[in-house]
């Protein structure tokens, strides 16, 4: 059974039986974040788009494990121009890695790299191993096609944008979990800065009264999906 910790903002861990894997790792410069990026010990790198806050640390911390980082392919193209060890993906695409199957969906956001660099087209991460499957959306806003991933995938855990401003906020993330119908739900993307500084409680709240089952993950805590 996969094992989930949140590492704050839109980062996790998943640590599986046959390797672990690291999305989204924005820890230099996190307010909230309680790991620093040399203490992250990964196989995989997987990041959803090259704003600043989600691409972070990967570099490093692909580099310094001798890590592969998956990502869309102009965004994987950087990361390999900064000397890091890529495998491309795109939207729609799907690969089975050692440790299970990665699928690339669309994201409503955009992507381009600190330094200026466009990265290519956002996405989400469909990410099944060890026979569970986990749903990182990535930073979008809601788009009807999930109704469509929830028909064609099994999810058994969905982490949804929730802080409103540049993603979904909290309405159109109990939205989304009605079309993902995936087993648990729990929120991402907030409180970090100012202008996503929502209560995660209040997601849980309304997704519960409408059938589904989600909780908030305090960052450092971790799951078995």
């Amino acid at each position: 059974m996969p094992r989930l910790t949140y590492l704050g903002h839109a980062a996790f861990l998943v640590e599986g039986s046959k390797a672990s894997i690291v999305i989204d790792p924005f820890l230099s410069g996190n307010p909230l974040a309680t790991v620093r990026p040399q203490e992250i010990k990964v196989d995989y790198v997987l990041l959803t788009h090259g704003h600043g806050d989600h691409l972070g640390d990967g570099i490093e911390i692909a580099k310094a494990n001798k890590a592969t980082i998956v990502a869309p392919n102009e965004l994987a193209l950087y990361c390999s121009s900064k000397g890091a060890q890529i495998h491309p993906m795109h939207i729609g695409g799907a690969h089975e890695f050692p440790f299970g199957r990665v699928k690339l969906t669309i994201a409503h956001h955009g992507s381009v790299a600190p330094d200026g660099t466009y990265t290519g087209n956002p996405c989400g991460f469909l990410v099944t191993m060890d026979g569970k499957t986990l749903y990182h959306t990535g930073d979008t806003g809601l788009f009807y096609d999930m109704k469509l991933i929830g028909e064609m995938n099994q999810i058994d855990l969905a982490v949804l944008p929730i802080g409103d401003n540049f993603t979904m906020g909290i309405e159109d993330a109990v939205k989304a979990a009605e079309f993902l119908r995936a087993r648990m739900y729990i929120p991402m993307h907030f409180k970090t800065f100012e202008v996503i500084d929502v209560e995660p409680a209040e997601f849980v709240k309304q997704a519960e009264a409408r059938g589904h089952k989600a909780r908030v993950l305090p960052i450092g805590e971790s799951l078995e999906y």
